[in-house]
């Protein structure tokens, strides 16, 4: 039986823990070593460490950082920033990621994505999207690196879908930090553009019943930060609000 997951979202600026909003004001919130011990003990499905500068800075992730972080996980963990070829998912896997998260390079080398998969497995490679709207309220692709975008979200999908990735992260930066809701709307779009890959989505959750309402709108899995980090809820809070509205999880 699937069960869905719900995944903590570690940001790093380099070496600390960040959460953003909208992704422009940031906080600091510390060492990922010490927020990566709070989760293990809290047994969380996977975890996700995304470096959100490491592209834009024209560096890679931290490959020490990576390295201490899986010593402290007993879960599978996801590493994104800053990847740009197969040789960068190699020592970022052999640093104890079990997965890796491509994003700005789809955007000059999305031929990196098939490579990825053919190399390394399907089970390794996720795709992570930030999505935005534009003053017409139509869904539009957005880079934190400031890269160019020269794909709409639709031939993006389309991109994705027959790369045979094993998961798409889908962010929506409108709701990023503001703690109001995912954006249901847009997870049943992109669930009903790619029905073969499993969906994560990130980006409003304020509270458990959020999480069981994108289960509910298309997603596999949600992934959150300001949910874990300024209340009270935690993830197994989440997963039993999940499992009262018959949504299976691992409890």
């Amino acid at each position: 039986m699937l069960r869905y997951r719900v995944i903590p979202l570690v940001l790093l600026d380099g070496y600390s823990v960040v959460k953003t909003i909208q992704f422009d004001v940031r906080r600091n919130l510390g060492n990922p070593i010490t927020v990566a011990r709070v989760y293990n003990m809290r047994n969380v499905d996977e975890l996700i460490l995304l470096d959100i500068d490491a592209t834009k800075e024209g560096r890679g992730i931290d490959l020490h950082t990576v390295q201490t972080v899986a010593a402290e996980c007993f879960m599978p963990l996801t590493v994104g920033g800053g990847l740009q070829t197969c040789d960068d998912i190699a020592k970022t896997l052999a640093a104890g990621a079990d997965k890796v998260s491509l994003n700005s390079v789809i955007f000059d080398n999305i031929d990196l994505l098939k490579e990825a998969v053919a190399v390394f497995g399907s089970q390794c490679i996720i795709v992570s999207i930030d999505v935005k709207k534009d003053s017409n309220g139509k869904y539009i692709l957005y880079s934190h690196s400031d890269k160019k975008v020269n794909l709409s979200l639709d031939e993006c999908l389309d991109l994705i879908a027959s790369s045979n990735v094993g998961e798409i992260l889908v962010n929506n930066v409108d709701n990023d930090g503001v703690m109001e809701g995912y954006d249901l709307d847009l997870i049943n779009y992109v669930s009903k553009c790619i029905k073969s890959i499993p969906i994560i989505v990130a980006g409003g959750a304020s509270s458990p019943t959020d999480c069981s309402s994108a289960i509910k709108s298309g997603a596999s899995a949600v992934s959150a930060a300001s949910l874990f980090h300024f209340t009270s809820f935690t993830p197994r809070s989440c997963k039993e609000n999940m499992a009262a509205a018959n949504i299976p999880v691992r409890l």
